[in-house]
């Protein structure tokens, strides 16, 4: 336990940690991208590559809680499309993460982001109709599907990319926060083994200090529940769309 106490050293480093928490219990239950901020919080606090270990937990735990509350609104159809091929992203990102450093790292997770929104621009420019026949050829899903398991796995960062899946499906708002909630959940639990006995970052000091932030996710979680119902469809995808070009600026800064 004291080991887990002496990760944060600093009072400011507390509050960022409970703000990253409850960032993460509102981009799992409806907010997506509100957690990708954490991204870099995460990776300033603890250093890039240790910090994806950290946070891998408190993101188990966010979709427990989001699985829950959305056990009947998912599109297992869509999950099904991407999942092969992030199961193969993961597997490259594992085996090109153990061969470099933190600050190569960084820039890795800041490349998926930027990734993302390059991808959420070019999407934007294209016409309704040539998006709908985008999103109907056979590689459009395993494409993504590469990319989401691959930023998952290098830095807890394919928000910005499941985004811009989940909107060019136009999915409303409820089917995209469950769709994408239990998607990630298989992933993140995926990585559970390989980061524990592969990158060996994840300590039971990480474990112990993941459990003073359980309050701040279900926290979070509750505030995501509520600005979903309450926020327009146009207004939600807006915001989505902006928290990923403020996640991408924030890696690059930090």
């Amino acid at each position: 336990m004291n080991e887990a106490l002496q990760l944060l050293s600093s009072p400011v480093g507390w509050a960022l940690y409970f703000v990253c928490a409850v960032l993460i219990g509102m981009s799992k239950t409806g907010i997506q991208n509100i957690g990708t901020l954490a991204v870099p919080l995460f990776a300033f606090l603890f250093g890039a590559k240790y910090s994806t270990g950290i946070i891998l937990i408190l993101l188990c735990i966010a979709d427990l809680v989001a699985v829950i509350y959305y056990r009947k609104e998912f599109l297992w159809g869509e999950v099904k499309k991407l999942l092969p091929a992030s199961l193969f992203g993961l597997i490259v990102g594992l085996l090109l993460g153990n061969y470099i450093n933190d600050k190569v790292f960084k820039l890795l997770i800041g490349i998926c982001i930027i990734v993302g929104v390059g991808i959420m621009i070019w999407l934007g420019k294209t016409s309704q109709q040539k998006q709908d026949k985008l999103t109907k050829n056979r590689w459009y899903s395993p494409v993504f599907g590469f990319i989401l398991g691959f930023s998952t796995m290098i830095g807890n960062a394919a928000g910005p990319a499941l985004s811009v899946y989940m909107l060019s499906k136009r999915l409303n708002k409820i089917s995209f926060a469950a769709t994408s909630a239990w998607f990630i959940m298989l992933l993140n639990f995926t990585k559970i083994p390989l980061q524990a006995f592969v990158w060996h970052n994840l300590t039971w000091a990480g474990l112990y200090l993941n459990l003073f932030a359980i309050p701040f996710i279900l926290l979070g979680g509750y505030i995501g529940i509520k600005i979903v119902k309450i926020l327009p469809e146009k207004k939600f995808r807006m915001l989505i769309m902006t928290l990923v070009v403020i996640s991408a600026i924030l890696l690059i800064v930090l």
